[in-house]
């Protein structure tokens, strides 16, 4: 992978981990909350579900399996099991929300599925546009 590809992984998990934390706080903070009850250890959980997820989806984007929707569930299906595996094992550490295996799936496949129609537009539009592009040429 060249130095773009690495620049533009990194932006995005970077750009996606920001986001989520700051809606993760303003949630908090609507809710009365003012400090995040779960501490360090639910950033670094975030941070490496995060990049489980972004990780399996830089995979599925460059699968050479047609059609494209068999790819993303050959991505995400693996990567599901190794986000609920994480969540497993953190529970290791201390006790698991009775709904933590829940809200993981909700949040994985959430942004998983934004990420996908995402990429999926920008594959129609970049096919679209190089097909314009040579009905004009000819």
């Amino acid at each position: 992978m060249n130095k773009k590809k690495w620049l533009r992984i990194v932006s995005i998990y970077s750009i996606i981990y920001t986001v989520i934390t700051l809606l993760n706080s303003v949630l908090y903070l609507c809710n009365g909350v003012y400090e995040d009850p779960s501490g360090n250890w639910h950033e670094l959980d975030r941070a490496m579900i995060l990049l489980i997820g972004i990780a399996a989806f830089e995979l599925c984007t460059n699968l050479p399996v047609k059609p494209m929707l068999l790819r993303y569930l050959t991505a995400y299906i693996p990567s599901l099991l190794l986000a609920f595996a994480y969540v497993w094992f953190s529970g290791l550490r201390e006790p698991l929300a009775k709904t933590a295996y829940r809200d993981i799936w909700i949040n994985f496949t959430g942004l998983f599925v934004l990420l996908c129609i995402i990429n999926t537009a920008v594959y129609v539009f970049q096919k679209k546009r190089g097909q314009e592009g040579k009905g004009k040429k000819e």
